[in-house]
């Protein structure tokens, strides 16, 4: 094998996906793929590949620097795919300390690792650090996030991503750690932890349980399908330029309510019941702090200089994934058992 690379959250959502990705279409690549297996993590999502020759999973936590400088050691990495993070804002306002911890000292931790590991031999190396549109703030009614608009994080989630981002900059203009930053916009798609607007609907509309929709309904996000994520990482790991940033957008601009309403229209059909049945479950909820208007993801970039663009319209990749969780239902039985249980009580009661 040619290449070690060390993916971190990779039994997560979207690390999952990369990391599938890589281990399969890469197999000169020895793909590590660090991960704590927190609540979002799920060895589970990676059965197809765990017994891949170039695969190896460790069981760690980027928060402890000492094991990170142990593992760059023991595996002399060429490359860093990051991914672990603590990403969910509702999360992050109860409990904004462990967002910066994971978020911020994590980061830093995986930066020293590698610039110690290096040692200021940079050629073929590269720290890749994943981000989100979060940082940017929010928009009004028109316009959209560039790669040169301003950070303005408006929750603590946001905030601890914009301080890593700003990090990894600083490494590379200090000590000339080769970097570079993708911000992506809402990600869906197979095994995304039900906390999330899609999956948790998907789930809530099967048991017929109340939809719990923040305001007025009316925020606007730009909606990713994963694998086409995964794919534009990969992308920019082989052909970005080194101290740029990308946005990686879908193109696919929703109101929250008109993307409910489309989610219960497809569920009705695939679930055999009456049209409207499921949009009756909808209920309004009161909003959340700081709760960003509307993103959305200027991504001509990345599609003009790398060639990258979604491979599906977002009705397309809405089905594909409400078959998925339909079709998973004991995988998804397990991840919303216990905790989480409580957890949705608390935050949507």
């Amino acid at each position: 094998m040619n290449k070690t690379l060390l993916i971190t959250g990779g039994a997560g959502f979207i690390g999952s996906h990369v990391v599938r990705l890589f281990v399969n279409k890469y197999p000169e690549y020895h793909i590590v793929n660090l991960d704590a297996l927190t609540y979002a993590g799920n060895l589970e999502n990676l059965k197809d590949i765990e017994n891949a020759p170039n695969y190896t999973f460790i069981k760690a936590d980027i928060t402890d620097a000492e094991a990170m400088n142990s593992l760059f050691q023991q595996y002399k990495f060429d490359g860093v795919i990051h991914l672990a993070a603590e990403s969910h804002v509702d999360r992050s306002i109860t409990d904004p300390n462990a967002f910066i911890n994971t978020n911020v000292m994590g980061t830093a931790n995986l930066l020293n690792a590698a610039r110690e590991l290096w040692k200021g031999n940079y050629d073929s190396k590269l720290f890749y650090h994943v981000s989100t549109d979060e940082v940017y703030g929010s928009l009004g009614d028109t316009g959209f996030f560039l790669e040169t608009t301003p950070y303005d994080p408006q929750s603590p989630y946001s905030a601890s991503k914009a301080a890593s981002d700003h990090i990894v900059r600083a490494y590379g203009n200090t000590y000339g750690l080769p970097f570079v930053i993708t911000n992506c916009s809402n990600n869906y798609g197979q095994n995304q932890f039900p906390e999330k607007l899609i999956p948790l609907f998907i789930n809530n509309i099967r048991n017929n349980k109340p939809l719990p929709v923040y305001g007025d309904g009316k925020y606007t996000r730009d909606w990713l399908y994963v694998v086409d994520h995964a794919r534009a990482i990969d992308t920019v790991y082989h052909n970005g330029k080194q101290g740029e940033t990308y946005n990686i957008g879908g193109f696919n601009e929703w109101q929250n309510i008109e993307l409910i309403k489309l989610l219960c229209e497809q569920m009705d059909k695939k679930l055999g019941r009456a049209e409207g049945e499921s949009a009756k479950l909808i209920t309004y909820v009161k909003d959340r702090p700081g709760h960003d208007r509307r993103y959305a993801i200027d991504a001509t970039k990345i599609k003009n200089e790398l060639g990258w663009e979604p491979s599906v319209t977002f009705e397309e990749g809405l089905s594909i994934t409400i078959d998925w969780y339909l079709a998973n239902e004991e995988w998804l039985n397990h991840v919303t058992s216990g905790e989480y249980q409580k957890y949705y009580q608390k935050q949507y009661s």
